[in-house]
Order: C-alpha cells, then sequence, then structure tokens
C-alpha cells in the first residue's frame, strides 16, 4: 500500500509545519514539503496528522452495561457487574466492534481490551474479539482477564473473617487456556497480539502472576494488570504481603518494561521509585476513578520520577464511554489541583505524547508505532481543523486536547490500511452495527444484584463507613 498525503500540518518543535507524508509498504516513507507524490494522492489541506492514539486499557464487553450500575465503588459495582455479565460470544463480537469504533472516532488506532471471559466457552470469547478487531482494522492488543481467586477474595477481611468460594478454574488449568490462546491468536503481523494479563493481586496468587511471567518471557509477550486501584486494595495487600503490592509484583518478577498497570492510584513515593526502576508502565484512567470513587492516581510524581505514563478510557461500565480523547483531556487537566507548582502541569502536547508514543512503549512497540517517524508503521489520524469544535483557530493540538472535539476525526489510518474515511469507518456497516446493538438490548432501570446484598454490609465494615453492623 502507498500514498502520499499532501499539505498536511504536523507539529514539530516549537510549532507546527506543513507537508508531505509518503508511505511505501504500509510505512512511513518520507516527511517533507513538496515530495514527489508516491501511489495515489491525498489531499491533506487544513487537516492534523497526529499518530495514533492508544486505548492503553478497557473491557468491550461492559458495552452491554454502560449506563445502569449506580453510583458504587468498584468493590460492589464489579460484584454487580459480574452477576449481570453476558454469556452471549456474539454479544462479546458485537461490543468489541462499538469498543473500536468509538475508539478510532476519538484518535485511538490501537486498543488493549482486557477481555471478560465467558466461563465454559473461553476461546470462543477471544475467537469473537479477534474476529471483531480483524474486520474493523484496529490494532488489537488482547488480554484475557484470568484471576484464580473468587470475588470476595479481592476485599480485605478486617476485623472479620469472609469465606471465599473455590474459583471455577484452577491455576494451572487457567494457565493451560493461556497458552492454547497464544497459540491460536497471537498474530502480530495482523494486528492481533495476546497478553498475559491477570487480574490484580486482589484475585490472583503468586502462582498466577509466576506463571503469567514464565509465559510471557517464553513467547514474548507483554504483560497487563490492574494495580492497587482503590483503598481497599492496598489495605488487602498488607493483609497478604505484610507490605506493599508494587514490592511484591517486583519480587516476584512481574515488573518488566513490558508490563503495563492500570490505575495505580494508591501507590506510596517508594512504590514509584520501584515502577521507574523496573521501566513499567502506569495506564491512567481518570474517568473510572472518578465515576468509581478510586482516587485520584499521583500522575505528575510519576512523571517526574520517570515512569512511563499512557491513557486508558476503562471498560465502558466504569467510564460509561469510549471517547480516548474525553480521557485524555480528564486525565492531562485534573492533575492541576495536585500540584501548585504549574510548571509540573500536563501540556497539550505532552498529552499527545503520552497517549502514543507512551501508549506504544507500554506495549513494546514503540520502534513500530507511535510517532510519526521515518519508517515506523502507518499508524496515524487526520483531524479536521475546519471543524466547528476546532475554530477559531489558535492552537490545534491544544484545541484538540484541551476543548471538546466532536466530530473531528477525519480519516484514520492503521498499518498503511485506511479505516476512516471523512468522519465515517469505511471498514465495517456501522449502522448495521448500531441496529444490532439496539435490538439485542432493552431500556432497564431497576435491578437487583444479589452479590451485592451478600457483601455490602462486609464491605462498609472492613472500610470503616458508617452504618454498618
Amino acid at each position: 500500500m502507498s500514498f502520499t498525503i499532501q499539505n498536511v500540518l504536523i507539529p514539530v518543535e516549537g510549532g507546527y509545519e506543513t507537508a508531505d507524508v509518503q508511505v511505501v509498504d504500509n510505512c512511513i516513507s518520507a516527511i517533507a514539503q513538496n515530495l514527489d507524490a508516491v501511489g495515489t494522492v491525498i489531499d491533506g489541506t487544513n487537516k492534523l496528522m497526529l499518530p495514533g492514539f492508544v486505548n492503553a486499557h478497557t473491557h468491550s464487553s461492559e458495552m452491554w452495561q454502560r449506563g445502569i450500575i449506580p453510583p458504587l465503588p468498584l468493590e460492589l459495582w464489579i460484584a454487580e457487574l459480574y452477576d449481570f455479565t453476558p454469556l452471549d460470544p456474539e454479544q462479546v463480537y458485537l461490543s468489541a466492534l462499538g469498543t473500536a469504533v468509538e475508539t478510532l472516532l476519538s484518535g485511538g488506532t490501537s486498543v488493549v481490551d482486557h477481555l471478560v471471559l465467558i466461563p465454559g466457552q473461553e476461546l470462543e470469547t477471544i475467537a469473537a474479539a479477534v474476529r471483531a478487531y480483524q474486520e474493523i482494522g484496529i490494532r488489537a492488543f488482547i488480554g484475557p482477564l484470568i484471576q484464580d481467586e473468587s470475588l470476595t477474595a479481592g476485599m480485605p477481611a478486617g476485623d472479620g473473617a469472609i469465606e471465599h468460594r473455590a474459583y471455577i478454574r484452577s491455576t494451572k488449568a487457567t494457565l493451560e487456556l493461556m497458552e492454547s490462546a497464544i497459540k491460536q491468536f497471537h498474530k502480530p503481523e495482523i494486528g492481533v497480539n495476546m497478553l498475559l494479563a491477570p487480574t490484580g493481586i486482589q484475585l490472583c496468587s503468586d502462582a498466577l502472576f509466576e506463571g503469567c511471567v514464565d509465559l510471557g518471557d517464553r513467547y514474548n509477550l507483554c504483560l497487563h494488570a490492574h494495580l492497587l486501584e482503590t483503598s481497599a486494595q492496598k489495605q488487602l495487600a498488607h493483609e497478604k504481603y505484610g507490605y506493599s503490592a508494587v514490592e511484591h509484583l517486583q519480587k516476584i518478577g512481574f515488573l518488566t518494561p513490558r508490563t503495563s498497570l492500570a490505575h495505580c492510584v494508591w501507590l506510596e513515593d517508594s512504590d514509584i521509585a520501584i515502577l521507574a526502576e523496573t521501566e513499567s508502565t502506569v495506564v491512567h484512567n481518570p474517568l473510572s476513578n472518578l465515576r468509581l470513587g478510586s482516587g485520584i492516581a499521583p500522575i505528575l510524581k510519576y512523571r517526574q520520577a520517570g515512569v512511563n505514563v499512557s491513557f486508558g478510557c476503562d471498560g465502558a461500565a466504569s467510564n460509561d464511554s469510549q471517547d480516548l480523547l474525553e480521557a485524555i483531556k480528564m486525565g492531562s487537566i485534573l492533575h492541576n489541583i495536585t500540584d501548585l507548582d504549574y510548571r509540573h502541569w500536563i501540556t497539550p502536547r505532552q498529552s499527545v505524547e503520552m497517549a502514543s508514543q507512551g501508549g506504544a512503549k507500554g506495549l513494546n512497540v514503540a520502534e513500530e508505532i507511535g510517532s510519526l517517524t521515518v519508517g515506523k508503521k502507518a499508524d496515524f489520524v487526520l483531524y479536521d481543523l475546519t471543524s466547528l469544535s476546532l475554530l477559531p483557530r489558535t492552537d490545534p493540538i491544544g484545541l484538540l486536547i484541551l476543548g471538546r472535539p466532536t466530530n473531528a476525526v477525519n480519516s484514520v489510518w492503521v498499518n498503511g490500511k485506511q479505516i476512516v474515511a471523512e468522519g465515517k469507518v469505511i471498514t465495517i456497516d456501522v449502522d448495521d452495527l448500531r441496529r444490532e446493538l439496539f435490538d439485542r438490548s432493552e431500556w432497564s432501570s431497576q435491578r437487583q444484584s444479589p452479590m451485592v446484598g451478600e457483601i455490602e454490609a462486609h464491605y462498609r465494615q472492613v472500610m470503616k463507613l458508617p452504618g454498618y453492623s
């Protein structure tokens, strides 16, 4: 695939310049003014070109529950989520398509799907998501969400014991399942990458973490997990290990330059130093952290310590959206209230770098994607600078990151293939997807979660909330 985008605006140090961008064999071959046209010629006039962003943490199948889970903290929210998780691979396929569409239309060219598995249909679940991502053409990193402990194990015991049921699958069987999935689905040459993605310290044994490290080393795969999303998880970690969860993950070898960690809200300064030392990546999910009352991650501290940071939307039932630009804006300006020294605040250009290069680095593909660099894959986005939400003409990146851009994405290419043209996804029928999502769902606002009823009193007790008994 060869083409030339002419007269497009690209960011350079200290400003912008208009240039031509050549793509040959799906890679950027030249960026300069007045290049000889190669292949198809595309007019980039009044368009801003940026590298594709990475939606570095989400759960696609949560789309079926967005807007319906009431305001609850994570430990109760997840109980309700699990009580009503869809059990149909076709729903997984449709929600993966929906997640990809929203990501693409908000500047993303890659998505990390921490994929919830249907019990007894685990490989079918993964196959459904793979089919969706291949059809639409987004670059996919699929980390089947695995655990080997029951849901109640995710809460601290406090002063009272809580009985845990045995999990549905053994640690050994889970690791065997992951190896089968890797052999069947890991195909980076066509844009489908598998990750080893244990849920987190709250629902996983050391044996599962260590097994994932071993598989990651053997197959050269990245690792992904939730880490200290809530204060309850921090309390749990001290109950389980007697010291920091970050220290423990370092001791068992889980923290590496190929590891990305979602949330990281409740870390101490010593933990941050460990993440910097191990070159692990933090995925910032500001909207879900606010939605669930989890807290504000110390992102400015991470950046000052040299920790790589990227952005994620998180699942569409804890954020209720997959608008990556919204997550980037919130994840940037939220921290202006956490540090009075405005010189530490995140600039729009730094936000772009975190969303693109930061995301690529966390997935060990920074040599392939993440910047407008000759030799890298043609994963990039054109934004329409005549869009009403990007006017009047001031600073294009400032307008994009600090504003509320709507219908601003004009075109998207992934691995040199055009996925979005004139603001519309062209690889699938989005109208058909809308009809399927509408027809397979129904309006509902009242439902009762049995699991929330079972564990709420214990949660309120261990968190020392008023009214517990």
